[in-house]
């Protein structure tokens, strides 16, 4: 199925640049596209069955080699089009699919129309795809502590489900994804975009992506308004859809606030945004105080949404500025969404849980639950939580180690490692404007990387322990 559908999007590509006589590309989407179908076609007729449940071990392998394998399969046209080593097009293709936005390429102004908009497209479908395997996938898998998705928040696979099967819940999510979509393009056409960039911006802003089809990103507009508008719509990107479905079933706003994790997620956003705006004016970086929120909101809201797009030059920002926005990216948005990171769900335990563990300290007779929205978090629920702490600690230890080893220094392999872990994308140091200088060897690590902090951790790792293949 998956690789049906990446074949069918790629010939949709190839007859688009047919249409708009891009005669010289068209055959890089129509070859690959057509091959693709052929062969997903040939195979589904031959190995077709009719699959009534899957198990957990079902679901872990089909998530990961999914990724895997229109990550491959996406990378085809991006390399006859550019020219760019497979190595290279499979890292810009993870990259699109896993909604992360790092990239290899420069000069984007001048490339093709119709695979700028591939790109874009990429992330998009990227984007849904993450979402249903957020709501649906994990919390039957408990990955890290996610079935509180189940057990506490909207989804699809709670008790009170979005819809009564999962297919009329993909189908609720599809809707209030396009409908999101369709109304950035408008705001940021009404905005002062073009049609082209409206339309292309609104795919890697509501799937947090990031790509862009400027070099200087949403910098080439030189407008606070679209940063503004990016910043809207960035936010309900990283909001659970599942919660965005619910309100729009019962037109009750308030819902918004009234949900403890997109409660703490959007305050958490407001704070640190005045601090970094109030940390930019104490350095001089700007002259006024609306300038510097504006550009330090627009910022903090890219990275900690894990979308990634960039206006100022942050090498200019006083160095510990961009370091607090890379470590802000571990943060993430809100489970169900499409944003990267930690996840605020995770956030919000994890603290309760050490703030817990020390009131105990202090007062060894003490009883004290934990409580998320207003329900009781179950111990092995902590621990889980607890458990996907540490191996992201872990994770991006190891992966900085390996891209030192590679040649970076420490600053650019860790914002790198950080960057593709959390799916964000921007870079500090070496790999400040793109990831052209990383490595062959480098880039097949940042590229798993992408995987591996996507399907949060445990679903690709689970698949490295023997255990799991023989029960």
């Amino acid at each position: 199925m998956p690789a049906l559908w990446m074949g069918a999007v790629q010939f949709l590509f190839g007859a688009v640049a047919l249409v708009l006589h891009d005669d010289s590309i068209a055959e890089s989407f129509l070859i690959p596209g057509g091959l693709t179908l052929l062969a997903a076609g040939v195979l589904h007729l031959v190995l077709r069955t009719r699959i009534h449940q899957i198990s957990y071990r079902d679901a872990l392998v089909f998530a990961t080699l999914t990724w895997v394998l229109t990550g491959v399969l996406g990378a085809l046209p991006i390399r006859a089009v550019t020219g760019v080593s497979f190595t290279d097009a499979v890292f810009e293709s993870v990259s699109a699919l896993t909604t992360t936005g790092a990239t290899i390429l420069s000069g984007l102004d001048d490339l093709p129309a119709t695979f700028l908009m591939y790109r874009q497209f990429l992330q998009w479908m990227g984007g849904l795809g993450v979402v249903i395997f957020v709501v649906a996938v994990l919390p039957m898998l408990n990955v890290g502590g996610m079935r509180l998705l189940k057990a506490e928040t909207s989804g699809p696979v709670k008790d009170d489900k979005l819809s009564p099967r999962i297919t009329h819940a993909a189908h609720s999510l599809w809707l209030v994804y396009i409908l999101i979509t369709l109304g950035c393009a408008l705001a940021f056409f009404l905005g002062g975009m073009s049609v082209f960039d409206a339309i292309a911006h609104s795919l890697s802003t509501v799937s947090t992506g990031g790509f862009s089809t400027h070099d200087a990103s949403l910098g080439h507009f030189d407008s606070h308004l679209i940063l503004n508008i990016a910043n809207v719509f960035m936010l309900l990107g990283a909001i659970s859809f599942g919660l965005h479905y619910r309100i729009l079933q019962t037109r009750q706003l308030s819902r918004y606030w009234r949900d403890e994790e997109t409660r703490v997620f959007l305050l958490s956003v407001a704070a640190i945004s005045l601090l970094l705006a109030l940390y930019l004016l104490w350095h001089q970086r700007y002259q006024g105080f609306w300038e510097a929120l504006s550009f330090a909101t627009f910022h903090l809201v890219s990275f900690i949404t894990s979308t990634g797009f960039g206006d100022q030059d942050l090498t200019s920002w006083p160095v510990a500025a961009p370091v607090a926005l890379i470590l802000a990216g571990y943060l993430g948005g809100c489970a169900g969404s499409t944003a990267g990171g930690s996840k605020f769900i995770r956030n919000i335990i994890a603290f309760k849980t050490v703030r817990s563990d020390t009131m105990r300290l202090l007062h060894p007779a003490a009883v004290k639950e934990i409580r998320f929205q207003r329900q009781i978090v179950a111990p092995d629920i902590r621990h889980a939580v607890m458990a996907f702490f540490s191996f992201v600690a872990a994770s991006s230890l190891l992966f900085t180690l390996a891209l030192m080893g590679t040649g970076l220094d420490l600053l650019s392999a860790f914002s790198a490692v950080a960057a593709c872990l959390n799916v964000l994308g921007p870079g500090l140091g070496q790999v400040g404007s793109n990831f052209a200088v990383v490595s062959d060897t480098g880039i097949w690590l940042l590229s798993a990387a992408m995987i591996i902090g996507r399907l949060e951790y445990f679903t690709v790792l689970a698949l490295l322990v023997p255990a799991f293949w023989r029960y």
